[in-house]
């Protein structure tokens, strides 16, 4: 029988609070085997990273830690700083979620690959070069000789994970803890790393602990599953019992709370009200304010539930589990489409032709402009009343500059913006804010686009102070009406942005962008910063608005099960161009441009059973810098079907015989092959 790497028993962690200390963790107990994969999952702050900094010895001395944390037998509370560093260095490989902040930014890259290794004297300081390009191989980074001496602001997104885990890996260690590895990448990007941590793994039988909100990832690379909640593991399970008959009401609600690119409209069902925080647990069962089965059931609001074992082999912390039957996802629709077909008597509200931003690169010592980087070149759509329609592609292919362009935040080096038919490219600044009452802008980040010093009222209210129509649309009692509409409360009043949680952030965003009645709304990945549960909420009051008060919306993001959930019709981009667009069941299910089909066969399901089945295009190598970009169709030196036509001259938009149109010379299915994933790996008992 195999023995535990890793064996956590009534792991606990406390942070002084006012005031008693403050329960983070309470009383989380696993183990982990050789070879296997196991996700943490949960919402922010549920005590998912607190748990692996603390296996990792990387927690404050302000911390309190209780329990027992085992690796190969060994004790690590309680051990002297000198020893976690050394165990750090040789036994446990952490992969942290922001590459940017763990690669140091005033040293070459090759340099900090090997640095823990001279240090713990597991490579000679002689040998480091070498092994750094080795490393820089082993993660398949192209040019390992230049990039390891190449700082790591050189490197792309992708590329600094890459490197991390390269470095996290490096001294072959018994366990990796890989900390939302994959969060701020894109889908094609996220697949090269999982891909590259399954095979890394394979290679060195280390076990993972996974840390992450995503579902599909979880479905697709874990053997185990433990759900977080509150401070506490409310239940485990194999990947496949957690995802086909999930005990606990958390899991279930989680579940039915994500869209799915792989499934038919249904309505999202989110999580009611808002997770707990360490300083407000309830009394009883943690999840109990959000639990629909606690109806009647006082138990739930008296004590706590133990962990205890499920009928199909995991564990559960609820009373009652066994006898309530698991959710499933439900069918409700999600909405009629709206789509007006282009050849209708319907005119667009927003018809963007032939745009182009370029940015001049200046260089020498008189900083004259020799070159520029093609951000945007050459994008035409259009968007018709009551319709969604989204622009997805890889970061850097020019979305968000697109929409800022049409925004007027951003100045248009050639190509029109019309909306409603008028044009809006060129504008004067007096026309151009009296135009933007029509069309408002949601941003991504909603800690960042709220100003801190300001009431929340006061913020909603200031586009209506501008525009001088304050008291014409009704002056408090019509934010009033605003902050009810998005589902917020007149009670608020007074307080300010810190005091809100992230999904009342953009909530307030929204109540802000619908002050001027617009007629178009452009969302920036509103929804990319919020936890599942929360995303749900903003998508289904998206869709409650745009039936109400007949939005059109311009939604950006790189989320394809977002984009399949809310959107009319999607358009494709590549390094500044649209390389395809089309309805969105016909874009999902019949893509003809290959890198759509690389986008869509990238995008993980929340489903194990599909996920092991499914054949996908794992797309290698990274976006060409838009300063230089490859002659004929940009996409060639990563298209698995280029030729040498598509090498020498770019494509142009044309019809595909279905809604939509290619810039391909070879569009039309593609034979896809299939790429290992960690969870097809076989483990022994």
């Amino acid at each position: 029988m195999k023995q535990a790497i890793l064996s956590v028993t009534n792991l606990e962690v406390t942070f002084p609070g006012s005031p008693n200390r403050v329960p983070v963790v309470r009383g989380v107990s696993f183990e982990i085997m050789e070879d296997e994969v196991l996700c943490i999952v949960g919402e922010s702050g549920s005590g998912k990273s607190v748990t692996a900094l603390a296996i990792a010895g990387l927690l404050p001395p302000t911390a309190k830690i209780s329990g027992s944390i085992k690796l190969h037998g060994k004790e690590l509370i309680g051990a002297s700083a000198e020893e976690m560093r050394r165990i750090r260095g040789r036994e446990i490989g952490f992969i942290f979620q922001d590459p940017s902040t763990t690669l140091n930014p005033v040293l070459k890259v090759g340099e900090q690959l090997t640095e823990a290794q001279v240090f713990h004297g597991l490579l000679p300081k002689g040998d480091a070069p070498a092994r750094a390009i080795e490393l820089l191989k082993e993660v398949e980074i192209s040019g390992p000789a230049i990039r390891a001496e190449q700082y790591p602001h050189q490197f792309s997104g992708g590329m600094r994970q890459r490197a991390v885990i390269g470095m996290a890996m490096a001294g072959k260690p018994s366990i990796i803890l890989a900390d939302e590895p994959t969060t701020a990448l894109d889908v094609t990007v996220q697949a090269q790393v999982l891909e590259l941590l399954s095979r890394r793994q394979r290679e060195t039988r280390a076990p993972i602990i996974l840390i992450t909100h995503d579902l599909g990832v979880v479905a697709e690379t874990a053997h185990r599953v433990a759900v977080m909640y509150g401070g506490r593991i409310v239940e485990t399970g194999t990947v496949d019992e957690i995802f086909a008959h999930p005990h606990h009401p958390y899991t279930a609600a989680l579940l039915q709370s994500i869209p799915r690119h792989d499934l038919g409209d249904r309505r999202l069902e989110p999580i009611p009200g808002h997770p707990v925080t360490p300083t407000s647990l309830p009394k009883g069962c943690s999840f109990a304010p959000r639990c629909a089965r606690r109806q009647g059931r006082e138990q739930c609001l008296i004590s706590e539930p133990p962990l205890e074992a499920s009928s199909t082999g995991g564990t559960a912390a609820c009373f009652f589990a066994g006898e309530l039957p698991a959710e499933r996802l439900s069918g409700v629709p999600r909405r009629v489409a709206a789509t007006a077909a282009e050849g209708a008597a319907v005119k667009p509200l927003l018809e963007v032709t032939d745009l182009k931003v370029h940015f001049p690169i200046k260089r020498g010592l008189l900083q004259r402009s020799n070159s520029a980087v093609r951000a945007v070149d050459g994008v035409s759509f259009k968007l018709y009343p009551g319709e969604t329609v989204s622009l997805v592609g890889e970061s850097g292919c020019g979305k968000s500059t697109t929409a800022r362009s049409i925004m007027g935040l951003q100045k248009v080096t050639e190509g029109t913006v019309r909306l409603d038919g008028q044009l809006l490219s060129n504008m004067s600044t007096a026309g151009l804010r009296k135009a933007r009452r029509h069309m408002q802008y949601v941003f991504q980040d909603p800690f960042s686009s709220l100003n801190p010093i300001k009431p929340i009222e006061d913020i909603v209210a200031e586009p209506l102070r501008i525009h001088k129509l304050y008291d014409e649309f009704g002056g408090d009692k019509y934010i009033a009406e605003l902050f009810e509409l998005v589902g917020l409360s007149r009670d608020m009043f007074g307080r300010f942005p810190a005091e809100f949680s992230g999904g009342q952030k953009q909530r307030i965003g929204i109540a802000r962008a619908l002050s001027l009645k617009p007629k178009l709304l452009i969302l920036d990945e509103p929804v990319a910063a919020l936890d599942v549960s929360i995303q749900a909420q903003i998508l289904n009051l998206l869709e409650d608005l745009q039936k109400e008060l007949s939005l059109s919306y311009l939604f950006i993001a790189h989320n394809l099960s977002v984009v399949r959930h809310i959107s009319d019709r999607v358009a494709v981009m590549y390094l500044g161009r649209i390389v395809e667009q089309a309805s969105r069941d016909d874009l999902y299910e019949r893509p003809q441009h290959p890198y759509t089909q690389s986008l869509l066969s990238a995008a993980p399901v929340p489903d194990p059973v599909r996920g092991r089945k499914r054949k996908r295009i794992v797309v290698k190598g990274e976006i060409p810098d838009p300063e230089n970009p490859p002659p004929g169709c940009t996409f060639s030196p990563r298209c698995l079907r280029a030729t040498d036509i598509c090498r020498g001259v770019q494509p142009e938009l044309t019809p595909t015989g279905f809604s939509g149109t290619a810039a391909c010379y070879h569009p039309g299915p593609m034979e896809l092959t299939a790429a290992p994933h960690a969870a097809q790996t076989e483990l022994t008992p």
